[in-house]
């Protein structure tokens, strides 16, 4: 039973890194590389929740330190973000993230933002950019 529990032990060193670095990295670096969109979001949300989540971890951690099994929890959390058959994080950023710089662009009910066609970087394409005065725009 000792070397079962060690085999667990180091699995579950293992399965975080890999949820949450080595497979994202490997999809993010094929979903540049194909030509859909719909791939590219998902990575970007990912990575969007991935630091947020990082960053709150570090000022939670007095808090987070006293439930035990917070590494276990984060894990499958990342996992429902990361898995393509969930798609959890486009989902988390279409709900919580957009859904907030929605409001705060529109704080009226008035979309201040123009969009103005700019020539694009990529293969050739043109790619719509929206401002805000100065600033870029959301939604």
């Amino acid at each position: 039973m000792g070397h079962f529990w060690t085999l667990l032990t180091h699995l579950n060193s293992l399965a975080g890194p890999t949820v949450m670095l080595l497979y994202p990295l490997y999809a993010s670096v094929v979903a540049i590389e194909s030509p859909s969109k719909v791939d590219d979001e998902q990575w970007l949300s990912y990575w969007i929740l991935y630091s947020f989540l990082t960053l709150a971890e570090m000022v939670l951690e007095p808090v987070l330190q006293w439930i035990p099994i917070w590494y276990q929890i984060k894990v499958l959390l990342v996992a429902w973000l990361v898995l393509p058959q969930f798609q959890g994080a486009s989902f988390m950023y279409d709900r919580l993230v957009r859904e907030q710089l929605r409001k705060y662009n529109t704080k009226d009910g008035k979309d201040k933002c123009k969009t103005f066609v700019t020539p694009g970087k990529m293969q050739g394409k043109v790619v719509g950019e929206r401002f805000c005065g100065d600033s870029p725009c959301f939604g």
